[in-house]
């Protein structure tokens, strides 16, 4: 219980840790882009604003109907600086820094929408089918600024004015990068610290819960002794003076007191982690040899009980533990029903799974109370324990037990149904 607490809460921790590491790399990256949108803006503005940034036309030559020996068609004459013949495209991180975090070009456009000419102050870092894609991708946008790619764009009236903002975001890239291993680390950090801490605080709570079970397990050997030598005696001295009321109480309170104590010797033995022998055995057969005998002390209580429990479904697991989740639930059943009321038990084979129901008419169990019915010495009417002579520990054991084969247990109680645990365990 206290490593399943541990492990939880670092979890918990972690889980926290990747959280807040993943927000700060999201808002840096936000951050960046909103930076770059916001600085090519304000230079596209700047641009558009200069003087002269409507007369490109004047200032670049006319459009030469046909092709030169480079490929350009919209009047610029493009270095290829030995390429072979491919046009020159943006190769590497050195190329875009040598396109300066300011480069721009500005397209003027004919009547129909295609380019007549662009200029660039660095017009071999594009070409003329970047150049008229560009174009196109913001003819076809609409809006009179946006972005394609990495490349901002203003219209102007004679065409447009883009921004090539590329060296931006390699630069953003290597900072996203970079905050994404210092995230990283500092995740991996703390995770590591938290888990240190986590477990020097519990420690205190993992030794005291030791010391509890060693204290538990030790009583109730010491306890087996003299409630053996009381039982005694008590027989003794019913046979020398014949039946008595007082020794009958004696009797009878022996017998509850050692029922405690076997019951938290089980639960001693079950949290020491000691492994119970697993086997293949007829879960069927198992269940009938413990509600076959049941059923007349449902009929002596003026109670029904009805069983649906198939032949032939076998299991995995422990079928002395088996035995006693059923003793467990059926007397639990048998205590909390009402008057005359109804106990049902049933098993059925889901795929690879085998679930017993063991369901009571009577008053149903509060919602607040649910959460708490499994937890040891622990009773909703405590007056109704004493009574039946409970001691909050029979559910303890059972979910111990269900633990044990790694199933489940739960329960349904409502008003005007009754209450029903279910146990599933695996085939």
């Amino acid at each position: 219980m206290i490593k399943r607490l541990r492990l939880r809460m670092t979890a918990m921790v972690i889980a926290v840790l990747v959280l807040v590491s993943a927000g700060i790399v999201l808002a840096t990256h936000l951050a960046n882009e909103r930076n770059i949108a916001a600085q090519a803006e304000e230079t596209l503005s700047a641009l558009a604003e200069s003087p002269g940034a409507s007369d490109f036309r004047k200032e670049t030559p006319p459009p030469k109907p046909d092709e030169d020996d480079d490929g350009n068609r919209f009047g610029r004459k493009n270095d290829r600086r030995g390429d072979g013949g491919q046009p020159p495209e943006i190769r590497s991180g050195r190329d875009a820094a040598a396109a300066g975090l300011s480069n721009s070009y500005t397209i003027t456009l004919n009547e129909d929408g295609s380019v007549a000419s662009w200029t660039s102050d660095r017009a071999d870092m594009y070409t003329d089918r970047q150049v008229a894609e560009i174009a196109e991708s913001a003819l076809a946008d609409g809006r009179e600024c946006g972005r394609v790619g990495t490349q901002f764009y203003r219209r102007t009236e004679t065409g447009l004015i883009v921004l090539d903002a590329r060296l931006d975001f390699l630069s953003a890239s290597g900072v996203l990068r970079s905050t994404i291993l210092i995230a990283a680390a500092s995740c991996l950090l703390l995770s590591l610290l938290a888990w240190l801490l986590i477990r020097r605080m519990v420690q205190p709570v993992e030794d005291a819960f030791t010391r509890q079970k060693q204290f538990v397990s030790d009583a109730s050997h010491e306890l087996k002794t003299p409630l053996a030598v009381i039982s005694a005696n008590a027989e003794v001295l019913e046979q020398e003076i014949g039946e008595n009321e007082y020794l009958g109480y004696i009797r009878s309170e022996v017998h509850r007191t050692d029922t405690l104590v076997n019951n938290l010797l089980t639960l001693a033995r079950m949290d020491r982690g000691a492994e119970a022998a697993m086997g293949r055995f007829d879960l069927s057969r198992a269940l009938l040899d413990v509600t076959l005998p049941f059923e007349s002390t449902v009929y002596e209580a003026g109670k029904t009980m009805e069983t649906d429990i198939p032949e032939g479904i076998d299991c995995t697991g422990n079928e002395d533990m088996v035995k006693q989740l059923a003793v467990i639930l059926l007397s639990n059943a048998l205590k909390y029903s009402d008057d005359g009321g109804r106990i049902e038990v049933s098993l059925k084979v889901r795929g690879k799974q085998r679930e017993l129901r063991v369901f009571n008419t009577g008053k149903a169990i509060a919602p607040e109370d649910q959460e708490h019915i499994f937890d040891r010495f622990w009773r909703a009417d405590p007056a109704h324990g004493r009574e039946t002579g409970g001691h909050g520990l029979g559910l303890a054991i059972a979910r111990t037990i269900v633990d044990a084969h790694r199933g489940k247990i739960a329960v349904d109680s409502r008003e005007g149904f009754g209450t029903a645990f279910t146990v599933t365990l695996n085939a």
